[in-house]
């Protein structure tokens, strides 16, 4: 979870503030003149020290007029470091950058200020720049710095860059006494999947905390791990370590994803009794998520009516709650509720409550869904709330406008297409989901199962057996997509369509190890529209060793029989009804083909 780290990085914070300051208080222009003409004017101290308390206290506006008076009396390059991380830890990241690019720095206050400000502006990649830049200066990093790394390293994956830090930090010792720095060791590692080395590191920290374990289980958890996460919470508090609200969010997340619903109870009564719930909105968030994905919706919503604080993340856990649920319509009330209560919608709301309107083809909703995400300008930049809107328009039928969204979408993914091929597929309209597969591929983009799967479903439609067989032949040759257990009744069901009864059943007798009920049914029913008594003798037995009783081959075979003439069973030698467990009596029904 985001937040599994924050008290970590909240530690580290305070460690680099921790700097002595004058107690210096910059009301006025007044004052700065007073200042500038104190005892320390000539080497800056007096502006260097108010502007470390602008720092502290992130007042940008107090720092610019500094910087003005500092311009003034041409105190610039003696208060540059100053000036730099003031401007870095109230977020102005471009003036701190020219400074440093103007004056450089030999202080390492100065670069790790710069690192940690691109961090919190989530620009991780800007911060390991500038980490590379300080060391080809030849400019020492502490262990904040190191810290600093490991984050931007977490947030972007980059695991190989992380390892290098670690290195690093052993040559040096600084895990020996620096617990926050081993926290963010277990906090890179796991959030970059790397969970061996994260155990490792955390099994030889000269200490463990909540901050430690939290990393770990957050990683897990983040990962879809829930067994994992549990396993390392209840280790956590073998060793006596009590669990903060940060460990709990990050267990419940473990239990949504277990559909342990009784134990996500348990948890939530022991935030109540410790009181954790207040002003904690991450905590309330996750048991909102909780409850929503174990399907109890109306405990989701009383835990979400009496959280003193919800954010967009909160709302957006029980939007997507009741989208799962198949309950568009409450979905689309709270959606309505959030914009009504001032919260502004993100990328993540926009393409849920879209999917909510596609579930209930509320395509005027849609449409005005639509109309609020191009005056925010996210389809440019969010492929994710793109493809909701084709996916949206596609299922409530307006595959015109979904294919005008798909083809303005500054970036197109196989997620894009599959949206309008199978909205094409599931209009009839199959050509143009041939058309659309086709013109995928010309764009570079590989399909997926998902694509193939479609595909095939409409070439059984249409009766394209050279061409649906040369697809499902590909997935695996071109592609490498080993075809699952639909991809292949698909393929059958073409065959047998076909009247290729024979193929069908080699085909079956040659794919993997699956549950092969599907296909044998779907060959019956083949055979019993081609008559074929013999294949569909085969495919009965076939499907009866797993439900000897299965109802719909059982009614199929009785149909086959009931209207096979007497000499075509002779000449086959079909055994009685009664030997293949069917009875007599059974009436003619009426079989989908």
């Amino acid at each position: 979870m985001e937040g599994s780290c924050n008290f970590l990085w909240r530690e580290w914070e305070l460690g680099m503030t921790a700097i002595p300051v004058l107690n210096t208080s910059v009301k006025d222009e007044k004052e700065l003149c007073t200042l500038s003409g104190s005892k320390f004017s000539d080497r800056g101290t007096a502006f260097t020290n108010s502007l470390r308390a602008c720092s502290r206290n992130k007042d940008l506006q107090r720092g610019i007029k500094i910087h003005e008076n500092i311009l003034k009396r041409g105190l610039l390059k003696e208060c540059s470091d100053a000036l730099i991380t003031m401007y870095a830890k109230c977020s102005e990241l471009k003036s701190a950058q020219d400074l440093l690019n103007k004056y450089g720095s030999r202080d390492v206050i100065t670069w790790t200020s710069m690192i940690a400000g691109y961090n919190r502006a989530g620009k991780s990649e800007d911060a390991l720049n500038c980490f590379e830049c300080m060391q080809n200066k030849g400019i020492p990093a502490n262990a904040v710095t190191y810290a600093c790394v490991l984050k931007a390293c977490a947030s972007i994956g980059a695991s190989e860059k992380g390892e290098e830090i670690h290195n690093l930090i052993l040559q040096q010792d600084l895990l020996i006494d620096d617990r926050v720095l081993g926290n963010a060791l277990v906090d890179m590692y796991a959030k970059c999947g790397d969970f061996s080395k994260a155990q490792d590191v955390l099994q030889n920290l000269p200490f463990r905390d909540v901050v430690s374990w939290s990393a770990l289980i957050a990683g897990y958890a983040k990962e879809g791990q829930a067994e994992q996460a549990l396993k390392c919470f209840h280790r956590m508090q073998h060793e006596g370590i009590r669990p903060n609200a940060v460990t709990y969010a990050c267990i419940l997340k473990a239990y949504a994803a277990l559909g342990a619903l009784h134990e996500g109870e348990k948890i939530h009564d022991v935030v109540k009794n410790q009181e954790l719930l207040q002003n904690n909105v991450e905590l309330g968030t996750a048991l909102v998520d909780m409850y929503a994905k174990c399907g109890a919706l109306s405990k989701a919503k009383c835990v979400f009516d009496s959280l003193l604080h919800r954010d967009v993340v909160c709302w957006n856990a029980l939007i997507v709650g009741y989208t799962h649920d198949g309950q568009g319509e409450q979905a689309l009330d709270c959606f309505k509720r959030m914009k009504h209560d001032g919260i502004t919608p993100n990328a993540t709301t926009y393409a849920c409550i879209l999917k909510a309107c596609a579930s209930i083809g509320a395509c005027d909703e849609g449409q005005k869904i639509h109309d609020e995400i191009e005056r925010q300008g996210l389809l440019e930049v969010d492929i994710m709330v793109g493809n909701a809107l084709v996916d949206m328009y596609a299922k409530c039928g307006k595959l015109s406008k979904a294919q005008e969204v798909l083809h303005q979408l500054p970036f197109r993914d196989v997620v894009s297409w599959n949206a309008l091929i199978t909205g094409f597929a599931q209009g009839g309209l199959g050509e143009q989901a041939l058309s659309c597969f086709e013109k995928m591929q010309s764009e570079g983009i590989s399909p997926d199962a998902v694509s193939f799967l479609c595909i095939l479903n409409v070439c059984s439609h249409l009766g394209l057996v050279d061409k649906g067989y040369e697809y499902f032949v590909n997935m695996t040759t071109k592609y490498g997509i080993i075809p699952n257990s639909e991809c292949f009744t698909c393929i059958i069901d073409l065959f047998g369509r076909a009247g290729h009864l024979e193929k069908a059943v080699q085909l079956i007798q040659e794919m993997p190890v699956f549950d092969r009920s599907a296909n044998w049914i779907a060959l019956l029913s083949a055979s019993h529209k081609w008559g074929d008594i013999k294949v569909g003798r085969l495919a009965y037995e076939q499907a009866a060793q797993v439900d000897k009783m299965h109802g719909p081959a059982v009614l199929l075979m009785a149909n086959m029989y009931s209207s096979a003439e007497g000499e075509i069973n002779k000449r086959n030698k079909i055994k009685p009804w009664k030997e293949l467990g069917i009875r007599t009596q059974v009436s003619k029904v009426s079989v989908p083909r």
